[in-house]
């Protein structure tokens, strides 16, 4: 696969330290929507132990004319030069890679159980499935400190309003920072997942979140009886 040059358009935030970037697409850049690049900054004012390549979901859709990431701001020098950088400066990107692609048996329904910023693959899954009115049931946990924590909770939620396929279930798990929450408290659970599905034998599961946070809902699952050809998981070390 060729190594491609973007060029940043613009950026802001979209959560509680957490930001938003979107840059330009090739033209011949092709991906499945839960792919993800590998993103090298081109020369940069500084760097640390971490080094200059991150890996990175995409979470803008294919049918969509930009590249978008979104990662949480914390203190190193990749994510410093990124914040600073100012439309038109440009970075480069290796892939696309990944298999965390939705499944094709639409007989089977998707549920996505997602911590905090692993939101980001699935966010282009749901995007695409929505514009190509893919018939699968689908179903979306996620889970957050509080409100302001969550990326694109207000998109989700329009999405969930617009699209009967969708069902989005947002839970917080610090009701002392969400005392206006309205919607689910606590982590992701075997009671909250009974809660809304009826049969854990037909859905395909998706886990997207911290390495604790995967080994902890396959476990889960697997507890309540899930066969592991329907468990498909990602783990976002490091981001």
């Amino acid at each position: 696969m060729p190594t491609r040059t973007i060029e940043l358009l613009r950026s802001n935030t979209v959560a509680y330290e957490t930001m938003a970037f979107y840059f330009s697409k090739p033209a011949d850049f092709v991906f499945k929507a839960g792919q993800y690049v590998q993103l090298s900054l081109v020369e940069p004012p500084e760097t640390d132990d971490d080094g200059d390549i991150r890996t990175l979901s995409i979470a803008s859709a294919p049918f969509e004319k930009e590249l978008l990431f979104a990662m949480r701001m914390r203190d190193k020098a990749f994510k410093r030069v990124l914040k600073n950088m100012t439309p038109g400066s440009s970075v480069k990107i290796d892939g696309p890679f990944g298999n965390l692609v939705l499944h094709d048996d639409i007989s089977r329904p998707a549920v996505f159980l997602v911590g905090g910023i692993g939101i980001t693959p699935v966010f282009s899954i749901l995007k695409q499935s929505h514009h190509e009115n893919k018939s699968h049931r689908i179903f979306l946990f996620y889970s957050n400190p509080a409100p302001k924590d969550a990326a694109f909770l207000d998109e989700l939620k329009a999405l969930d309003q617009d699209w009967e396929q969708f069902r989005l279930v947002a839970t917080m798990t610090r009701p002392e920072k969400s005392d206006s929450w309205q919607g689910e408290r606590g982590k992701i659970s075997g009671t909250l997942l009974k809660k809304y599905l009826d049969d854990f034998s037909k859905p395909v599961f998706y886990v997207v979140g911290s390495l604790d946070m995967v080994l902890n809902m396959t476990g889960m699952l697997r507890g309540l009886g899930v066969e592991e050809n329907l468990l498909k998981y990602e783990e976002f070390i490091g981001y």
